[in-house]
């Protein structure tokens, strides 16, 4: 009996034990200490955790992600640059560059990434346009129109404080998100050491973000610090399968930024999973218009999550996913219809389907190709008919002859 009692009552904590570790599973992170953060998907984008995203902060270092990609994409990694006065100058973290000393534009990209190295951000600026405003310029231009961030403006390419050098977490995911695509830019951010032999320096370089070693499966990618920006952290991981890109801004030590950051990745690979929806799935809008996916999607659903895919009246994908929706531009083709139903041209509908100005001649011509081949079919049917009683007509003439044949016979034989 007593046996029976303690089984029942070990059953019954273990279930609330697992019961209890269910929900937490579905649980946003809790208290974080960053100001501002954001968890992204890396494949599909979509946000799955977000706390003041979308205030403007100072990113202080994690600026250099925008000026490596921008170093590896628009520039010759073999190019050999000259280190000007300014550049050894410069304030703050540095790989002690000197003055007409002759670099490679790739080791100049290395020591800004894994050393932090201000002096070669300013070296990379004045390499490709003679001057930090005009490099800050190139940044600008190239984050709008290559990634579509909006509340991002900077004003040199290191990071170091000005009050107009500001972005939000979410732009800086969306920065983060299109640098890791190069894979040369992901196999700088990933490289955890390096020998280092300057004209003013022989060191090893040890990455400054420390989640490479201390956090299962980071691939990348900047940590920072300025004292009006506290501190700073991009961070990218992949576990089966599923890569996630964290950023955190503003924390008051880096092991808080850490903390939330490991936070933000535990709670993302715990509870959410890549989905690909391939091209060639057929989806229609509310008018009955028929579009095709023209290529492979991602999506982070939850397990108990559903999908659903509409059209909007920009003609845009809308993935409902739960209760979220996202939105992929530049996915569907329009799907033209037969000749029964003829899509009406540009210059005869508007988009909400009203006639144009020769609205009346097509539906007439529509008309008459409908009663045409209606009229056809009826023809060929009654053809069809014809012959074929024609035929049972043969058949049963046929019949009727050989039963007389055999009445004759059977009278013959009597």
């Amino acid at each position: 009996m007593l046996k029976n009692i303690l089984y029942c009552v070990l059953s019954s904590f273990l279930f609330i034990m697992l019961l209890g570790t269910t929900e937490a599973k579905a649980e946003a992170p809790g208290d974080l200490f960053s100001e501002s953060v954001i968890l992204i998907d890396a494949k599909s984008g979509n946000i799955l955790y977000e706390k003041d995203s979308n205030r403007s902060m100072y990113p202080a270092s994690i600026t250099k992600i925008v000026t490596a990609i921008i170093a590896i994409e628009e520039g010759n990694l073999e190019d050999i640059v000259t280190v000007s006065k300014n550049a050894r100058d410069q304030d703050g973290s540095r790989v002690y560059l000197l003055e007409g000393e002759k670099v490679t534009l790739e080791k100049l990209i290395q020591g800004l990434m894994i050393n932090s190295g201000n002096d070669a951000g300013t070296a990379i600026a004045e390499h490709f346009d003679g001057s930090e405003k005009a490099f800050a310029k190139r940044m600008n231009d190239f984050v709008n129109e290559n990634i579509g961030v909006e509340d991002t403006n900077f004003v040199n390419p290191h990071g170091l404080f000005h009050k107009d050098h500001v972005t939000t977490a979410k732009d800086m995911a969306k920065i983060a998100q299109y640098a890791m695509e190069n894979d040369k830019f992901r196999e700088i951010v990933s490289t955890k050491e390096m020998d280092w032999v300057g004209e003013g320096w022989e060191t090893t370089l040890f990455n400054h973000h420390r989640l490479l070693w201390d956090y299962e499966g980071t691939t990348g990618v900047k940590n920072g610090f300025v004292p009006e920006a506290g501190h700073t952290l991009v961070t990218s991981a992949e576990r089966d399968g599923m890569e996630l890109i964290a950023v955190t801004l503003n924390a008051a030590s880096k092991y808080y930024s850490y903390w939330d950051t490991m936070s933000l990745l535990d709670y993302g690979f715990a509870n959410f999973i890549t989905e690909e929806i391939e091209r060639g799935e057929m989806i229609s809008d509310t008018a009955g218009r028929e579009y095709m996916l023209a290529k492979n999607i991602f999506v982070a659903r939850q397990d108990k999550e559903t999908v659903a895919l509409k059209v909007n009246k920009e003609k845009d994908l809308v993935v409902k996913v739960g209760t979220r929706e996202h939105i992929k531009e530049d996915v569907l083709v329009e799907q033209e219809k037969s000749i029964l139903t003829p899509v009406p041209s540009a210059a005869s509908s508007n988009i909400n389907g009203d006639a144009g100005p020769n609205g009346e001649t097509e539906a007439k011509t529509s008309l008459a190709s409908t009663v045409i081949i209606f009229l056809s079919l009826f023809l060929l049917i009654f053809i069809v008919g014809i012959i074929q009683k024609r035929k049972r007509r043969k058949k049963l003439q046929h019949r009727y002859a050989n039963s007389l044949v055999y009445s004759r016979r059977n009278d013959y034989n009597r």
